[in-house]
């Protein structure tokens, strides 16, 4: 054991830092990665080496050297770090020896090694292994990596737990028929369309708690916006005084993630020209009941819909906000209750209004959240009104009969978030492999 950990060590030793190139100019490197791009050019050649984060430049004036890379070949170089200004990190690597792991075998399908890929969305995703290869297409995921990192931190300094609930169950947490069912040994299951329930549970247990996991929903939407099996970042928080709070969390957790970005992120912010809000959201918060006035007031557009929005409507808010206000975030709160699931609490002082909210990022609705209703009789009676089966949600109901603390919560789809930030016109392109009513494979 002591000699494979001294040999581990040992190999941990020759790789180097990269995103640090600098600091090992003028001494023999060594490092993994797979050859991005040969450009030849007299008497040298230009490879461009793909490592897990970052392209390399490297040099190499052997012919010999030379003829054992091919681009993709997955190698190990040696090298003398040199300085080189305008090399992208500000060195660049002399190569002097090459281990070659393993050579294509068959032509790369579409040009991925190139800025940006010219090729359709679909051919894109068609291709998603190798696209994915793309410094472009591959920073997309890097970027929502370090969104995560700033969630999950800040939401550990608030005191939240993070848990993992079951994908599997046998009732949906939103209702309705768009579910997917499976068969589990014979009895019906679905598969979940939200963890509201257990994060609901488990606010009985830990106060505070929050998840990061797949969704599913079985609608047949065919647009830009909707994906049938999405990142879910959820939490909910026990102990509140009103949905406000939850609000709240949320402004200090997409702060905590920006700032995450500027701090960890700022290759892959370079790399895809993203500008990022900038200092503290100050989000605008307006009723549904406003939201729909100012639309009309300044449009003249009459609302088709009373009790919701549709996706122009959202968009036609946002431009107004930050045409006024100079946001691009704002809050929209206290939805009908017709469209509210039957665990959110209803306004005391205005029946018919529920204590929730949405969250809107330039035009795109990105989170749902709000007041949940902790006590038994009120929940049952709310079910009851809708005409729901009790019984069959007794799993859910047994933290009510026995005791739970005033509580709310929200969902945040993650591959929405990042394709606004991001400025794309189609969420799959924020989707590592992205599920829609089409597309099943890769």
């Amino acid at each position: 054991m002591n000699i494979i950990k001294e040999v581990k060590a040992a190999e941990r030793e020759k790789e180097i830092h990269v995103n640090n190139l600098r600091a090992y100019i003028g001494k023999q490197v060594t490092l993994h990665g797979s050859i991005y791009k040969i450009r030849k050019m007299s008497g040298f050649s230009f490879v461009i080496l793909r490592t897990a984060r970052y392209t390399v430049q490297c040099v190499c004036d052997s012919p010999g050297l030379l003829s054992l890379l091919q681009e993709e070949s997955c190698v190990e170089l040696e090298a003398e770090v040199v300085q080189e200004e305008r090399a992208r990190l500000g060195a660049e690597l002399h190569v002097t020896a090459v281990k070659v792991y393993s050579t294509p075998a068959a032509q790369m399908p579409i040009v991925m090694n190139q800025k940006t890929i010219a090729a359709s969305l679909e051919n894109k995703l068609d291709w998603r292994p190798l696209t994915l290869r793309n410094e472009k297409e591959r920073a997309v995921f890097k970027i929502q990596e370090g969104i995560l990192r700033g969630f999950r931190e800040y939401l550990w300094q608030e005191g939240f737990t993070e848990i993992h609930s079951p994908k599997i169950v046998h009732a949906g947490a939103e209702g309705g028929a768009n579910i997917f069912k499976l068969d589990y040994f014979g009895r019906e299951a679905y598969l979940a369309q939200s963890p509201q329930f257990y994060k609901q549970m488990m606010v009985g247990v830990f106060g505070r708690v929050y998840e990061v996991g797949p969704v599913f929903r079985a609608e047949k939407h065919d647009t830009n916006r909707h994906l049938n099996e999405y990142t879910g970042v959820d939490f909910e928080m026990g102990y509140i005084e009103d949905f406000q709070e939850v609000m709240e969390i949320e402004v200090g957790m997409l702060e905590a993630a920006l700032d995450m970005l500027k701090k960890e992120y700022d290759y892959e912010l370079a790399l895809l020209q993203v500008n990022l809000p900038h200092g503290s959201l100050h989000i605008p918060v307006l009723k549904f009941s406003e939201a729909k006035a100012l639309i009309r007031s300044k449009t003249g557009r009459e609302p088709v819909e009373s009790h919701d929005f549709q996706p122009e409507e959202e968009k036609l808010l946002s431009e107004i906000i930050l045409k006024e206000t100079g946001s691009e975030f704002v809050f929209v709160t206290h939805y009908p209750a017709g469209k509210r699931p039957f665990y959110v609490m209803e306004d005391p002082a205005h029946p018919g209004e529920t204590l929730s909210f949405d969250l809107l990022f330039k035009g795109l609705e990105i989170t749902t959240g709000g007041q949940r209703i902790h006590d038994y009789d009120m929940q049952v009676g709310k079910m009851k009104a809708r005409g729901m089966d009790v019984e069959a949600f007794r799993s859910f109901l047994m933290m009510h009969e026995h005791g739970m603390p005033p509580h709310g919560g929200l969902g945040l789809g993650l591959e929405r978030f990042t394709s606004r930030l991001l400025g794309f016109d189609n969420v799959r392109e924020a989707g590592l492999f992205p599920r829609d009513i089409h597309r099943l494979e890769p």
